[in-house]
């Protein structure tokens, strides 16, 4: 039994960072919040009942690591992704996947190249500009039972 209730926050770095400030403010409607002094740039954000704290580093962010977070409805999101070109095509074989369990995943880099998984339920329901371009988990990669009875979201 785990004795986590939940994470409340991840930190990462930021080459810029009020261009990752702007970024999560604009694209994911992050809440700027009042931030202690580290001695470095700092800034943390408020996205629901977490937080995403920045810190300015000119650090490479690693290729596939990454925080996801969920969304109810990912157009507007996708839209404001789509207009920053901030679609991660690479990583994971494709910008939108849809996993068993019929979850859409997002995949973004912020400005400093961090990966963000966007994860929607209802893939299946989204509007059918996205779904065109959506690629399934299994089309790219076969799963078996087991795998296809994953689910990310309870």
């Amino acid at each position: 039994m785990s004795v986590v209730s939940r994470i409340n926050h991840a930190s990462i770095s930021a080459k810029d960072l009020a261009a990752s400030v702007d970024f999560y403010v604009d694209v994911l409607g992050a809440e700027p919040v009042p931030t202690p002094d580290f001695g470095i740039p700092v800034q943390w954000l408020r996205l629901g009942a977490s937080q995403l704290h920045l810190f300015e580093a000119a650090v490479d962010p690693l290729s596939h690591q990454h925080f996801a977070l969920t969304v109810e409805d990912l157009e507007p999101v996708y839209r404001r992704a789509e207009a920053r070109g901030a679609f991660d095509f690479t990583a994971f074989g494709n910008h939108l996947v849809e996993l068993p369990g019929d979850l859409a995943q997002t995949y973004l880099r912020d400005p400093a190249g961090n990966l963000v998984e966007l994860d929607t339920p209802g893939a299946s329901r989204l509007p059918e500009a996205l779904r065109s371009q959506l690629k399934r988990l299994e089309d790219m990669r076969p799963q078996n039972a087991q795998n296809m009875a994953a689910r990310l979201v309870d």
